[in-house]
């Protein structure tokens, strides 16, 4: 077993400058934050469909790894779903004046990815 220090990169829209001139006050990403430690800082990754998961989770209940299942661990669905972590909490937050339009995962200097999609919620023309 081996572990990657995982970074993201994300980048944002928005219909109109909040209050204080931002785009996304980045402080205010608290939540995001929390929860892509919770997810991917010292833990264990593992596919949904990995054949040894019963034993992962043996070794998680024994408190031996920190699991965490995942549809993919791939970069590129790693993206796509720390994606949509941003656009559920910019959504919620800012009822569609923001938006993450862009994520990139990465793992190290030769594996990456982005994810790149404007939400269906998110119009300039409003």
């Amino acid at each position: 077993m081996h572990g990657y220090s995982r970074t993201f990169a994300f980048w944002f829209a928005a219909k109109q400058l909040d209050e204080f001139g931002f785009v996304v006050d980045f402080s205010s990403l608290k939540p995001l934050e929390e929860k892509l430690m919770n997810q991917f800082d010292h833990t264990f990754l593992v596919n949904a469909d990995d054949p040894l998961l019963p034993e992962w989770q043996k070794l998680h209940d024994l408190g031996a790894l920190d699991l965490r299942v995942m549809k993919n661990v791939g970069m590129e669905s790693t993206s796509e779903l720390v994606w949509q972590w941003a656009n559920n909490l910019l959504f919620s937050r800012d009822n569609g004046r923001t938006c993450c339009w862009k994520v990139e995962a990465s793992e190290n200097d030769l594996n990456s990815a982005s994810y790149e999609f404007l939400p269906e919620w998110f119009s300039l023309k409003d």
